[in-house]
């Protein structure tokens, strides 16, 4: 009988973690584990801040690599129960991100003197409202904890690199009708109908493709919410469009604000009552590839990098100083699936390009 392979431990260990549901802001129990594991390992040392734990080497190198996975899964959908099929692991988290996780801690136990000093961060609360992001309260409550050269975010990539990350803003289009009998419509003004000049140009906009560090960014502009309506027999006075804009790195949120007033320039009528809101807004990262710890990464992937066409964490970094990267076990595609699964390929390759980038030239 062959004995177990690394990639064999890797899929138990993303099993064993998956058998701890931490869906976000019930992630306590999952951060005791993590926070257990870690101690046995005397060249760490370790900090919980809430549901967040960081372990640090301090082994006095002339660099300091992050390596970042947060250990929040979204709700299961039928699938809370992890399966082992054929090597690969099922159910939620399986990829988002708990074969990331397991592949953290594997490195965090057997890396013991690595080229770089290290900061492994498991933090809470990813997958929910940014205002709640365990990376964001770590920065807030203990920046000296973060501090780094560079950081690998291990998001589901498929273990090819994704760099930067795009920006993402949120817009609402608030227009303003009168209320009228529908029978009697010529009395009223319809602000649902309004709405038609306003997604006639949103179906023709077309985005910018922009190249940095040999990865493209294509923006994207869609309409994901609409909200109006009084009563069956009533004309409707207001009606709420909300727009979601993801803009490439090389611009920040109010230049993709400014697209979006030229998208609408001429349709609103601000004496009416017509207003344009701005709900929330996140910049992106640049790809900061040529930062030597991410041109590493991207070299001992052997893989040609692409960007991340959504928004990460890298972000988070990018705001406090750090350039980041995403790299990471499981194809994003299948992130938040009721399919979601994670292969003991993928984890084997992560792990092993980050064990070479750890080791730099020994």
């Amino acid at each position: 009988m062959n004995s177990p392979t690394v990639g064999d431990d890797l899929v138990a260990s993303t099993a064993a973690l998956m058998s701890v549901p931490s869906v976000s802001r019930n992630e306590s129990a999952l951060a005791d584990r993590v926070a257990l594991e870690l101690s046995h390992h005397p060249w760490l040392e370790v900090d919980r801040v809430g549901d967040n734990v960081v372990a640090r080497t301090a082994l006095g190198r002339a660099e300091r690599l992050l390596v970042a996975g947060h250990l929040d899964t979204v709700p299961p959908a039928g699938n809370e129960t992890a399966r082992v099929v054929d090597g690969a692991v099922w159910g939620v988290g399986a990829c988002d991100m708990k074969g990331g996780v397991a592949v953290m801690l594997d490195l965090a136990a057997s890396c013991r003197d690595p080229s770089v000093d290290v900061t492994w961060c498991f933090y809470a609360r990813e997958e929910i409202a940014r205002d709640e992001n365990g990376l964001v309260e770590l920065w807030d409550a203990r920046p000296d904890l973060l501090g780094a050269d560079a950081a690998v975010l291990c998001e589901p990539t498929d273990a090819l690199v994704e760099a930067g990350c795009q920006g993402s803003l949120r817009v609402e289009v608030q227009l303003a009708g009168v209320r009228a009998h529908t029978a009697r419509p010529f009395k009223g003004r319809n602000a649902i109908h309004r709405l038609a000049p306003f997604l006639e140009r949103l179906a023709s906009w077309r985005g910018r493709t922009v190249d940095l560090d040999g990865c493209e960014y294509t923006e994207q502009m869609q309409a994901v919410l609409v909200s109006g309506g009084v009563a069956s027999n009533v004309v409707p006075d207001r009606v709420v469009l909300t727009l979601n804009h993801r803009f490439a790195p090389d611009r920040d949120a109010a230049a993709a604000y400014a697209e979006v007033l030229d998208l609408v320039d001429g349709l609103l009528e601000p004496d009416a009552g017509d207003r344009l809101v701005q709900v929330d807004a996140a910049d992106g990262a640049p790809p900061s590839l040529d930062r030597p710890l991410l041109a590493s990464l991207v070299e001992r992937s052997g893989a040609a990098p692409r960007a991340k066409v959504g928004w990460t964490d890298v972000a988070t970094m990018w705001a406090h100083g750090v350039p980041a990267a995403n790299f990471g076990p499981g194809d994003p595609l299948l992130a938040h699936h009721p399919d979601e699964h994670v292969t003991k390929d993928s984890l084997e390759r992560v792990r092993g390009v980050l064990v070479a980038v750890l080791a730099g030239d020994r």
